[in-house]
């Protein structure tokens, strides 16, 4: 997998924070931001442009800033919209952690599977809302109905604990997004590390969730990637190799431009935000087609 190297580009887009209001576990209110990615000639006045939405999720312990500081991103989005490598989109940088301090400590699996879990709701009644209204965005209200309407313009991606968020939106928002990137992180619905050790019950409940959406109209495609040096490799190959064992609304194809399910095991890459940063530079040329 070809690396991304910095290159200086002179028609740069612009990063602005979006706030929103939500609640934590126990119903108090909290005030959330989300850092947004927008592209080079982005004009808010020419309603006629719409731009597709990303939304990346960093990994465990991090925050909206995580990609951002961590990886040459930025810099790798000015330059595949400036090169006409892929289409302009708007990129969205949410947390899924309520407070402001995300963490303290060591990380205990369990806990921060819970924090996902707690999010889950919150990308729908209040995350996609506030962004997507805010923009240039194909929803045109922020009813269910209409964030239901454009989903086929909405993806969601993600580092480690954010990889594991993607699978869990598959799982739980399918129908408000069409497009998937779990990169570095596996399946955790059954279990913590549940890519790994119970991959069958993993692409089971995965099935399920797809074969839901394909009797329903809905169509899906999944960009997943890590590195042979990477934690998460022995749990996310066991798990796309059961999903694969579905062909019927898994087409796995080593063509991104082809099938639904795609899979890229970097050599020697670990488990690090530059990594993820060349697996989406690999992938962004190919979204929403």
């Amino acid at each position: 997998m070809e690396k991304y190297l910095y290159h200086d580009v002179n028609f740069r887009g612009r990063v602005e924070r979006v706030t929103y209001a939500t609640t934590n576990p126990a119903g108090e209110p909290r005030t959330k931001y989300a850092n947004v990615y927008l592209p080079y000639g982005y004009d808010a006045a020419d309603r006629q442009k719409k731009y597709n939405v990303l939304y990346l999720m960093h990994g465990g312990g991090g925050n909206p800033d995580a990609w951002l500081d961590c990886c040459k991103v930025k810099n790798m989005l000015d330059y595949c919209f400036a090169e006409g490598v892929a289409a302009p989109m708007i990129v969205v940088f949410p947390s899924f952690y309520k407070e402001q301090i995300s963490r303290t400590g060591e990380p205990v699996a369990e806990v921060e599977r819970t924090k996902v879990l707690e999010f889950l709701p919150e990308v729908t009644a209040e995350l996609l809302p506030a962004v997507e209204s805010r923009y240039n965005t194909y929803l045109t209200d922020t009813s269910d109905q209409g964030l239901r309407a454009a989903r086929a313009h909405r993806g969601f991606g993600g580092f480690s604990m954010g990889s594991c968020t993607t699978w869990y939106n598959f799982l739980q928002n399918l129908a408000y997004f069409r497009t998937f990137l779990p990169l570095s992180g596996d399946c955790w619905a059954v279990c913590t590390k549940g890519g790994e050790l119970h991959p069958t019950r993993t692409a089971e409940l995965l099935y399920q969730a797809a074969a839901a959406a394909k009797d329903a109209g809905l169509d899906f495609c999944i960009y997943a990637a890590t590195g042979t040096a990477d934690a998460a490799f022995p749990a996310m190959t066991p798990q796309i190799q059961q999903m694969r064992q579905y062909p019927d609304v898994f087409a796995f194809d080593e063509d991104p431009a082809r099938g639904n399910l795609h899979y890229q095991v970097a050599e020697g890459e670990v488990h690090a935000y530059e990594a993820v940063c060349n697996y989406l530079y690999h992938y962004l040329p190919y979204l929403f087609q």
